[in-house]
């Protein structure tokens, strides 16, 4: 088991440049700069923020969950963690965080999973993936870097509790946030965030009850 330290920011909301509410269920794109802090909060409690990262410049260089995990021996991340991208360079570095800890395995929630883990009458219901493929294909960012379907690694799930067993499964366990946990981080490069505020509703990950986050961006 990994274990966590916990670090609280300093950093005052009414100083950022950027201060947003994302609804729950919804994507949201956003450019970060180098060298500016990124904060996700958890409003509510229990939220899973489905999240991609990408070379501004290069949308071919990606958050590698691979890279990440082996190049720290640790599955889940937490302050001081940092998020490398499959060229092995680091991304942003996590410099603050309130839960503790935040998932790399779980994936995110689509139709054809949807359907096998749960039931087959799921498959309509609206999931991460479609979020995912709406920003790619509707957002100006994205546009201009070119981006498709198959732009979609596999991401992280910020304040998403997701134990691996001793037989090395997975388990969608409670979450372990909580309302106005938050998690920070300091871009090492320019970087293009993705997000999917998971509609997720067929899973304790977020209580069954999808609800909305906020996020901040400081220069």
């Amino acid at each position: 088991m990994n274990t966590s330290t916990l670090f609280v920011s300093q950093l005052d909301p009414s100083q950022a440049v950027i201060d947003e509410i994302c609804p729950a269920g919804e994507p949201w794109v956003h450019l970060i700069k180098r060298g500016q802090t990124f904060r996700i909060v958890d409003l509510e409690g229990n939220q899973a923020v489905d999240t991609l990262f990408y070379n501004a410049h290069d949308a071919q260089e990606r958050y590698s969950a691979t890279d990440t995990v082996s190049r720290q021996n640790k599955l889940y991340l937490t302050s001081g963690s940092k998020l490398y991208s499959n060229s092995g360079n680091v991304m942003l570095t996590i410099t603050a965080d309130t839960c503790g800890r935040h998932d790399t395995l779980g994936g995110a929630c689509a139709a054809e999973s949807n359907t096998v883990r749960y039931a087959l009458e799921k498959l309509p219901m609206h999931s991460c993936r479609d979020n995912f493929l709406h920003a790619l294909a509707h957002d100006p960012l994205c546009q201009q870097l070119g981006m498709g379907k198959r732009d979609l690694p596999s991401n992280i799930n910020f304040f998403m509790n997701v134990p691996v067993t001793p037989d090395g499964g997975l388990e969608f366990a409670d979450g372990v946030s909580a309302p106005g946990k938050y998690v920070e981080m300091r871009a090492a490069m320019d970087v293009l965030v993705l997000i999917s505020n998971c509609p997720q509703l067929n899973n304790p990950c977020n209580a069954y009850n999808p609800t909305p986050i906020r996020l901040l961006i400081w220069d």
